[in-house]
């Protein structure tokens, strides 16, 4: 799109900026053209190169699982020793107010994406003296290639044929990229400021249609703490108080949420009004857009709150069944978090660990139960993961119940929504997150991966 931009698109490119296509399709030449365009850059020493490793934006604010191959092609020199060392270094990029949070919404329940145009952005320039609070960018510490190769990669091969022929990757290879990846990634999320406002919406969430106002100050603070003690780092000015902190968090985010009678409900406008499809879709729109910001926050929850709907799913406290609970979610769920591969039991054991921390959980050597002291924490958690939970329970009830011959991903997404669209208007359910197709997309592949539903090419 940038590409086609009038005068945009000429700045971007004597800024340093190079285009590439959303997807190669096989083309072999396109690919070796490009490759080699990038890799010249990088044995020169012409300029650093930024690139986003999930290969798209984000329209939810969770991590996407990492593409390899820009980054494939960034460490081939290094591999076919043309440079001395690779370093990789993760930017994290915190906005307190996503610019896009309602075009994104709209794209989730099935609007299409307006086309970028220079005229397009003229117009909404306008946008811009709108108040989006702060943006917070972290630079982390360089990580060098020839370090995390060092005693795993065998670079000889590469010695035996000629540099400038194309090579296939090893299995090697391919698994130390793939795990290149995941380690920055997890080092970006590692960096990431929350705001105040992240805080707000997750409680929230979790008290639709409307929560006391005095009842969320105190929850976002005890919230406050516990994200501290998970390790997440809270932009919360030490003389700030938690009611300024929420009043503030809703003035910026006022087209979201407003305080009502003393009550913090969603600014679903006209709601009452309209066909019963209507107030559903209006809903929706209020819901997903709080949930971007919710979800920035559980990058920091993940491991321990699936631990704790691993708890609950057990049939007994002994600690091999949890696991094998926990295991299965993480895998259920590999497409909607980062979770670096093969370490499934860390994982497990960082999420015990943060919830006996605060007192949530206590361990034995065979069993693993939650105290009275942590109950709240442990139904808070998994509260949170209760969209998901919800809504890949739904998916999979319309797979089981409507899909019985072989369907295409472009009939999928649609029948699905429009599933869980019925279920909504009769009041059957209220995970109106299930209408995201981000998280259709997600359930359908976690099938693919665990083997339920299998891919063919037609």
């Amino acid at each position: 799109d940038f590409l086609g931009m009038k005068i945009v698109g000429e700045l971007l490119r004597r800024a340093g900026a190079f285009f590439m296509r959303r997807s190669f399709g096989g083309n072999r030449l396109y690919w070796a053209v490009f490759a080699e365009y990038v890799k010249t850059m990088l044995r020169s020493g012409y300029a650093p190169i930024e690139f986003f490793l999930e290969g798209t934006r984000s329209r939810t604010a969770k991590t996407l699982t990492p593409k390899f191959g820009l980054l494939s092609i960034v460490m081939e020199p290094f591999f076919k020793r043309e440079v001395f060392d690779t370093y990789l270094v993760p930017i994290s990029i915190s906005y307190e107010r996503i610019l896009e949070e309602s075009l994104y919404a709209y794209e989730l329940l099935g609007v299409p994406k307006p086309k970028e145009s220079t005229s397009g952005l003229l117009k909404a320039r306008r946008i811009l003296s709108d108040n989006f609070g702060t943006i917070h960018i972290y630079i982390g510490q360089p990580v060098s290639l020839r370090t995390l190769a060092s005693g795993r990669i065998n670079r000889c091969p590469y010695n035996l044929v000629p540099r400038h022929l194309p090579q296939k990757p090893s299995e090697d290879i391919q698994e130390f990229v793939s795990d290149v990846a995941y380690k920055m990634e997890l080092l970006q999320i590692e960096n990431m400021v929350l705001s105040p406002w992240v805080l707000v919406a997750a409680v929230l969430l979790q008290n639709l249609p409307a929560m006391e106002f005095e009842l969320l100050i105190e929850k976002t603070l005890w919230l406050k703490g516990l994200t501290q003690t998970f390790g997440g780092f809270i932009e919360w000015p030490d003389n700030l108080c938690a009611k300024k902190a929420v009043l503030s968090g809703l003035t910026l985010h006022s087209n979201i949420a407003g305080l009502v009678d003393g009550h913090v409900v969603l600014n679903d406008k006209g709601v009452e009004d309209g066909a019963v499809g209507e107030i559903v879709f209006r809903h929706a729109l209020a819901v997903l857009m709080c949930a971007t910001y919710r979800n920035q926050l559980l990058n920091v929850f993940v491991r321990p709150a699936l631990v704790a709907v691993a708890l609950q799913m057990a049939p007994s406290f002994r600690k091999e069944e949890v696991y094998s609970c926990f295991n299965f979610l993480r895998d259920v769920f590999s497409n909607e978090f980062i979770f670096f591969p093969g370490i499934s039991l860390k994982d497990f054991e960082e999420g015990c660990f943060l919830l006996t921390k605060c007192d949530a959980i206590q361990t034995s050597q065979q069993e693993i139960y939650p105290t009275d002291k942590g109950s709240g924490t442990v139904s808070f958690l998994s509260a949170m993961f209760r969209p998901f939970v919800e809504g890949y329970q739904l998916i999979f009830r319309y797979l089981s119940k409507e899909m019985k011959e072989a369907f295409t991903e472009k009939q999928f997404i649609p029948g699905v929504r429009n599933f869980v669209f019925q279920l909504l208007e009769k009041g059957v359910t209220q995970c109106y997150e299930a209408l995201s197709s981000d998280m259709q997309k997600n359930a359908l592949s976690a099938l693919v991966q665990l083997g339920a539903v299998k891919k063919k090419k037609m």
